[in-house]
């Protein structure tokens, strides 16, 4: 944000700006598929969002070494660029939106049987539309909510003044 010079404005964040973004909502997927595919499944999909959110956090800190240099306070900076993309990642890609999607397809597949006569193979697929069109509308929120969360905690701790992007 503030802190970019004109040349590194264009530059292109494959964790954030590219198709890789949606590694990070392997999990939601996942849950969306919990009625239908074995549970194994369903955690590998979590492996595959921890692994993105992992990378995205070291990336974070590899930038904050080269853009610190030898300066005094480095290897705060670092640890600092780290745990932040590591604590907003897993909170707004992983541990909100999965915990969401799981509950929502709870409460749809319970309210299906309770509500329609539908065969159970019925209930579980509409359960999963449910699931999966529910992921677009929760993205922001809680993305929002994790910066708001952060701002008004961690982010006072290490008070270094810039907001999660």
């Amino acid at each position: 944000e503030g802190s970019m010079g004109p040349s590194e404005e264009k530059t292109v964040d494959i964790y954030r700006d590219t198709w890789v973004r949606f590694l990070g909502y392997a999990n939601e997927v996942g849950e969306a598929f919990r009625a239908l595919v074995p549970v194994s499944f369903v955690w590998g999909s979590y492996a595959v969002a921890t692994a993105y959110v992992t990378a995205d956090a070291v990336d974070k800190g590899k930038k904050a070494a080269v853009a610190h240099g030898d300066n005094p306070g480095k290897t705060t900076r670092v640890a600092v660029a780290v745990v932040d993309t590591f604590v907003w990642q897993a909170l707004a890609s992983v541990i909100i939106p999965g915990f969401t999607i799981n509950r929502v397809c709870a409460a749809s597949l319970y309210l299906l049987g309770k509500s329609t006569k539908w065969p159970l193979p019925v209930r579980k697929w509409t359960t999963t539309a449910i699931g999966l069109s529910t992921i677009p509308f929760i993205i922001t929120p809680i993305d929002r909510s994790v910066d708001f969360l952060l701002d008004s905690s961690l982010r006072k701790v290490y008070n270094d003044g810039k907001k999660h992007e």
